[in-house]
């Protein structure tokens, strides 16, 4: 009886879940979280060779252009989906100033008219529940750990700023949209496929000392596992409620602390430090300054409470106590 009755409950949870950016660092193992659990899932791709991908893996491929509303309509119409999940970024592999800016006319294009075009087909096709992808790490600088409550930054350096805007516009249109709409604010990704891996383009310029500490290195960052991320974006389409999550592990850390363990983990050699006067005469020496001396931690106490969520331990924390340790 009881058996029965736990795989009614595990049907009862599966539900027809369209991926629009299924393709990313996290969009790899969401689909394979979903998939996981039971759901049905339809991912969407401009890509016929992508879309055998998908369907090899039981994922039923929606081939779409999210530069085209019309497309993406008849796409989101045809799944009939209970939850739309969009994850639409244009991030680039190699993580440099160039290769940020020059992929940034796209990758905010794609935030705002692809990621537009996504939520107003899937009002249109009656979906029930909508998560979009957001960012943890740019809270209003002040005292403690930002919140779900903190705004992001609008008054910073260029990059920032500019990014805050298009992330709290992004945010505003899910909210006040008549969907059931969460907005996941993430943390820094690391793990398999990300730029903060041992194999990974940040892991490599921290090898060749190209990453150094500016100032006195007392930017807070927040980390995410990548799996850590699917898992609970997961939760979120199954449990969370409408408004925002933060999605961030449980040890914000300064630069000058995380920053030297991540080398110490590649044997590589200590970060070679930089003055903020020196950082400020690079190329976007304002961001970088931001990043290193002015970012603010982020909580997740509302994600672990309402969506059982339990990040794991940042790695090479844990690798570089152990090795002192021993």
């Amino acid at each position: 009886m009881s058996c029965r009755a736990s795989q009614q409950d595990l049907e009862d949870l599966q539900m027809k879940i369209f991926v629009a950016g299924g393709t990313g660092a996290i969009g790899r193992p969401l689909l394979n979280q979903l998939l996981a659990k039971g759901h049905n899932v339809v991912a969407l791709t401009r890509s016929q060779e992508r879309a055998q991908s998908f369907a090899a893996q039981g994922i039923e491929p929606a081939i779409a252009d999210v530069f085209d509303p019309n497309s993406v309509k008849e796409a989101i119409a045809h799944a009939q989906p209970e939850v739309v999940i969009e994850q639409l970024t244009a991030l680039p592999k190699t993580y440099t100033r160039e290769s940020m800016a020059a992929a940034g006319p796209l990758n905010t294009r794609i935030r705002l008219e692809g990621g537009a075009n996504v939520l107003a087909a899937a009002q249109a096709a009656g979906v029930r529940r909508y998560l979009r992808q957001s960012i943890a790490i740019w809270g209003i600088p002040g005292a403690g750990l930002a919140d779900e409550e903190t705004p992001l930054v609008l008054d910073a350096s260029p990059v920032v700023a500019a990014e805050s805007r298009v992330m709290t516009e992004i945010e505003h249109r899910l909210l006040e949209s008549n969907l059931e709409g969460i907005a996941l604010r993430y943390g820094f990704f690391y793990g398999p496929g990300t730029w903060f891996n041992s194999d990974g383009d940040v892991g490599q310029q921290v090898r060749q000392q190209q990453l150094p500490i500016v100032g006195n290195g007392e930017g807070i960052w927040s980390w995410l596992h990548i799996e850590d991320a699917a898992i609970a974006t997961v939760a979120a389409a199954e449990q969370g409620n409408p408004g925002i999550y933060q999605i961030v592990d449980d040890q914000p850390l300064a630069v000058r602390d995380w920053l030297p363990a991540f080398a110490r983990s590649l044997n590589a050699p200590p970060p070679p430090r930089v003055s903020v006067e020196d950082a400020l005469k690079l190329e976007g020496g304002a961001d970088i300054v931001y990043y290193q001396t002015q970012m603010r931690g982020a909580s997740n106490a509302k994600a672990k409470r309402e969506l059982n969520f339990q990040p794991r331990s940042l790695e090479w924390m844990v690798n570089t106590v152990a090795a002192h340790a021993s």
